[in-house]
């Protein structure tokens, strides 16, 4: 089953209340109506820690910050503005938890290792800002707490890097591709990524970071293969913050995950067979060799005697020389089932 990651990111907008009403969104029940269908839902929250003293250069900390979005007038301001405590980061994590959700944490530095002297995430998630930062993933890896890596921003050899470094301490390690354009055109998502990760890293477990506008890109993904899929969620698009109009509203957010499960549902195995519900519809549809004039006792059935009309109880055409050549034993009439007790 794939494991769904609804990311908070900074959509809680400094605000520990709004981080729990997002927890809340992810941890609803997900129904199907017409089949009646209760599906998993969502399976973990995301949150980002940053150290603020290892964030920007402090010239761009100090930098005016001029936009809609912003919460400060430098952007150091607004980012400590966004910015959660350990204890605040805590208080989330036990609410998730108490939701039945796993936590995973992202931490961008290693002074926000501190977090852990709180708690212990389920994973650990490195943004792909950071996958070149060898020796935060290393800080990380030391932990030995299962570890998640976003390829947005590197290529093969960053990526092959990330991993020696992170195998000297522990292989808990999953590969999310991801494309860190903001949202992601449809042109630059390559979701072929996924089935190359899963040929080429196969010790590891392959996912889908997604960016990109609606739900059609994390669904196709789970079909390539992907066993994670992590996509930006809040209480409401409309809302300040960079991140909310490319983030899955509640709507987006209950289709998003119906469709990936009943896709998990519809996969199958690779065998072509007639699934049981087909039945039905098979009896009614198919057809079966007719009787294209009135047959009397003793005609003999010749080819040019014979058409298809459904129901599908009949002989098949591919079945036709059990017909041709018969002997008519009661009457049938024109367009009516040839049946196998009407001809000897």
């Amino acid at each position: 089953m794939t494991y769904i990651i609804g990311e908070i990111g900074q959509n809680h907008n400094g605000s520990v209340d709004l981080a729990k009403l997002i927890v809340e969104l992810v941890a609803r029940p997900v129904h199907e109506d017409l089949f009646g269908l209760n599906l998993k839902p969502m399976n973990a929250v995301k949150l980002t820690k940053r150290d603020l003293n290892e964030e920007l250069s402090e010239s761009q900390m100090k930098k005016a910050y001029n936009s809609p979005h912003s919460f400060g007038k430098t952007y150091g301001e607004h980012r400590a503005f966004l910015e959660l405590s350990d204890e605040q980061h805590f208080e989330v994590y036990t609410y998730a938890k108490s939701k039945g959700l796993d936590f995973v944490e992202t931490l961008c530095a290693i002074g926000t290792l501190s977090i852990l002297k709180l708690f212990t995430p389920d994973f650990l998630k490195v943004a792909s800002r950071d996958l070149t930062n060898l020796p935060l993933l290393a800080a990380l890896a030391e932990t030995r707490i299962p570890i998640i890596l976003s390829t947005g921003m590197s290529g093969k050899d960053e990526l092959d890097d990330a991993l020696e470094v992170i195998t000297r301490y522990h292989s808990h390690i999953s590969i999310l591709h991801c494309v860190s354009e903001y949202p992601t055109r449809p042109e630059n998502l390559n979701l072929n990524s996924i089935p190359y990760l899963i040929e080429n890293y196969p010790d590891y477990t392959i996912g889908f970071s997604d960016h990109t506008v609606g739900i059609t890109a994390p669904v196709a993904a789970v079909a390539l293969g992907a066993k994670i899929v992590e996509k930006h969620i809040t209480i409401d698009r409309r809302m300040k913050g960079t991140d909310q109009a490319g983030s899955l509203g509640p709507d987006g957010v209950n289709r998003m995950v119906r469709d990936i499960r009943l896709l998990e549902m519809s996969i199958g195995e690779k065998i072509m067979t007639i699934p049981e519900g087909v039945s039905a519809a098979k009896l009614k549809l198919e057809r079966s060799i007719a009787a294209k004039r009135e047959l009397m006792p003793g005609d003999l059935i010749t080819e040019s005697d014979l058409h298809m009309l459904s129901p599908g109880d009949g002989f098949k055409w591919r079945d036709r020389a059990n017909v041709i050549g018969k002997t008519v034993k009661t009457k049938i009439p024109k367009d009516e089932i040839i049946y196998p007790g009407l001809i000897q």
